[in-house]
């Protein structure tokens, strides 16, 4: 066996999303042959890659098949987070991806989906960090646990600068961290906007593979401040099958569509898909309607995430501050592993063929 010979077999392996070979692609590394041993690296686009074990099946398939049926393969891994960001870096400058999860309307468990997304991925290995951008409504307090908690500052050449709290390995940052969650926040949209602009600009969210911006519900002057100020790699819309869910969700397509916005969305997630009684694991009960999200996925020919279904242990973990992917239910987070692998697909492939991200200019 020779370092080309090994070369040639694998350049017979595709990587699954973006079409083209692991030698092409420059994903080996560190190749060593000896004897009838051989070992490699491949570069993962995401530490969070649900394509690993495929890509490692086939290479050592690959190499026993077209160079030597006694080669003893080692296939290691690691990962070069893709970011196709074409801005200064002047804000959030170490952070790699900036994923923002949108609904048309409230009560469709976008604030569910973007924590447990953010573990997710974070469980495959990346370092995640999540924004609660929702001014009037902040839901990231009570579903990490963190009620009454307070984040500490740290002096910048004379700059007070935010540190994020950290559960469960995510950095968070929300507002209800900052006021007494008995008060309202009654701003008008120039405050809500400047505070988001703070969340982004004084506070230290050090180096991330991904942040997670929980977004409010509706399409209104947080979304264009946020793209306004930094370059949104991509959306994640949320709906239940609903036919008002989903005409509220139509809506936020038609934004991040618009001539002048024209945010890639990653995908839709199709939330409350259907009930499963805890008693009754394998039976399905359509409380909102029936694929509702994933018809309006092909309707508008977007990626469809996966189905979330609506059980008890997803409300209750929210609840008490222990979100489903740090839960015991494996059938909720089996859900939401389906729909993170595929969102990770879906930015490794919009980083690969579509333009760089950049912040849009709206009046």
């Amino acid at each position: 066996m020779t370092v080309d010979l090994i070369l040639k077999a694998l350049s017979n392996v595709q990587e699954p999303d973006l079409g083209k070979d692991l030698v092409t692609l420059n994903m080996i590394t560190d190749l060593v042959v000896d004897g009838d041993h051989v070992s490699f690296t491949i570069v993962l686009t995401t530490p969070a890659c649900p394509m690993k074990d495929l890509m490692k099946n086939a290479c050592e398939n690959a190499i026993k098949l077209l160079v030597n049926k006694q080669a003893i393969v080692t296939v290691n891994f690691t990962s070069n987070t893709t970011s196709r960001r074409q801005d200064e870096k002047s804000v959030l400058a170490q952070v790699k991806n900036i994923i923002a999860v949108v609904s048309g309307k409230g009560g469709v468990g976008k604030s569910t989906v973007s924590a447990n997304l953010a573990l997710a991925l974070a469980e495959g290995g990346a370092k995640v960090g999540l924004m609660d951008a929702d001014i009037y409504g902040p839901s990231v307090p009570i579903m990490f646990g963190v009620r009454g908690q307070r984040p500490l500052m740290k002096d910048d050449n004379g700059k007070g600068i935010i540190l994020p709290l950290e559960k469960f390995g995510i950095r968070l940052m929300s507002i209800g961290l900052l006021v007494d969650e008995k008060d309202a926040v009654v701003w008008r949209g120039p405050m809500a906007s400047s505070a988001i602009r703070q969340f982004i600009t004084d506070v230290d969210w050090g180096e991330l593979d991904y942040l997670v911006i929980d977004m409010p519900p509706g399409t209104g002057d947080i979304h264009l401040t946020i793209m306004q100020t930094v370059p949104v790699t991509g959306v994640v819309i949320v709906t239940t099958p609903q036919t008002v869910a989903l005409a509220d969700a139509k809506k936020a397509i038609a934004m991040f569509g618009q001539a002048n916005i024209k945010v890639p969305i990653i995908g839709l997630v199709e939330n409350m898909a259907y009930f499963t009684p805890e008693e009754l694991p394998n039976n399905k009960y359509y409380l909102f309607g029936k694929e509702g999200g994933r018809n309006l996925a092909e309707e508008y020919d977007l990626p469809f995430l996966g189905q979330i279904p609506l059980v008890q242990s997803i409300r209750e973990g929210g609840d008490e501050g222990v979100p489903a992917m740090v839960g015991t239910d494996e059938i909720s987070k089996n859900a939401l592993r389906t729909v993170v692998s595929q969102a990770v697909r879906q930015i490794a492939i919009r980083n690969a063929n579509l333009p760089k991200t950049q912040t849009i200019n709206v009046e």
